[in-house]
């Protein structure tokens, strides 16, 4: 038997060939479904219990939803009231997956953990590290929300799709298997909020209502009234509830004022942003300014740019061209220029 692996199974398709895969090479693998949400996962679970019986291999659904609920929910709905807009799925992987899946492996004899993302995982000995690299899918690479891997994670994760081609391919192995789950649709919203519609989430789960307040100008002069600043984005332009005769966008929420500031069009365009909480893969010291791409959203195009490092320890990011919709509480994350090795990233805070 080989060495002992434990996969997280979500009862979908990508961790179910991922787990095929990982015992077609050898692996000793396990699966484990973290139950994140009261009652609303047991589908997936059965899914990945169908699958693990079709496999041959031992499955374990274990409930981790106050956790999720503390970790990964609290912050969301925090982040919504202090005017940013939160990635809950980069909170979930660093926290979740790779922190409590991981503890749970060791605890039960695995060295080593898997997922079903996107993405490869490289030691380089020349660096004397462990990188990160965009998968070979460049239409479903899911590095972007993995930049917070520590060394630690990064040398005990196994990603085995990150070299395989896109969906199409991972589903033609799941019908060559005979797996249950090969011809299962992708889940495209956030998992705890399935509508999409996080502003009625947020009511639910807290009771909060958000207080109206004023649309203002660059300059601080009243527009209209808006009707609490957890229903605006950056960036947004339709749905503001009021007409100016010409097209206007949020370009700035301040929780401490209760405004949302409007600028016309190419107002939402930024040349630079700040970002703190940094983490790097690539490189040991970030001590000097370096020359990358960056995605300042999971469906962004990269874009060039001059990556500063700033007195209190955040980063300036400088763009060639301007950005649009730069968004406080988004990740920006830091690609080589010329290869696909993730350098690292951080949040955006202004």
């Amino acid at each position: 038997m080989g060495e002992k692996i434990v996969i997280g199974m979500s009862g979908g398709v990508d961790s179910s060939v991922a787990a095929a895969v990982l015992k077609q090479q050898g692996y000793d693998v396990v699966g484990l479904t973290m139950q994140l949400l009261g009652g609303g996962n047991s589908a997936e679970a059965e899914d990945a219990a169908r699958v693990a019986e079709r496999l041959g291999i031992e499955h374990y659904v274990c409930d981790f939803k106050e956790d999720f609920s503390r970790i990964v929910i609290d912050y969301f709905v925090n982040e919504y009231k202090q005017a940013r807009t939160p990635n809950p799925c980069i909170v979930c992987n660093k926290n979740m997956k790779f922190g409590l899946m991981l503890k749970w492996a060791n605890a039960h004899g695995a060295k080593y953990i898997a997922t079903g993302h996107y993405a490869k995982v490289e030691y380089d000995g020349v660096r004397g590290r462990f990188l990160l690299k965009r998968a070979l899918s460049d239409r479903k690479d899911q590095t972007y929300a993995l930049y917070t891997l520590s060394q630690r994670q990064l040398e005990a994760v196994v990603m085995p799709l990150g070299c395989l081609g896109d969906k199409t391919e991972v589903r033609k192995i799941a019908a060559e298997l005979q797996l249950s789950t090969a011809g299962k649709s992708d889940s495209q919203e956030i998992c705890f909020i399935p509508d999409n519609d996080y502003v009625s989430f947020i009511k639910r789960h807290t009771g909060y209502e958000p207080p109206p307040g004023n649309f203002v100008d660059e300059s601080g002069n009243i527009l209209g009234r808006h009707s609490g600043i957890i229903n605006y984005t950056i960036g947004q332009r339709k749905g503001l509830g009021i007409a100016f005769g010409r097209p206007m966008f949020v370009t700035k929420i301040n929780a401490g004022t209760n405004e949302i500031t409007l600028g016309e069009s190419g107002s939402e365009f930024s040349g630079r942003l700040t970002a703190e909480k940094l983490n790097f893969i690539s490189i040991d010291e970030f001590t000097e300014p370096f020359r990358a791409l960056a995605k300042i959203r999971y469906s962004a195009r990269p874009a060039l740019c001059i990556v500063s490092p700033m007195h209190d320890g955040r980063a300036e990011v400088v763009f060639d061209e301007p950005q649009r919709a730069v968004t406080p509480g988004q990740a920006v994350v830091f690609y080589e220029t010329d290869s696909d090795i993730v350098i690292g990233g951080g949040t955006i805070i202004n």
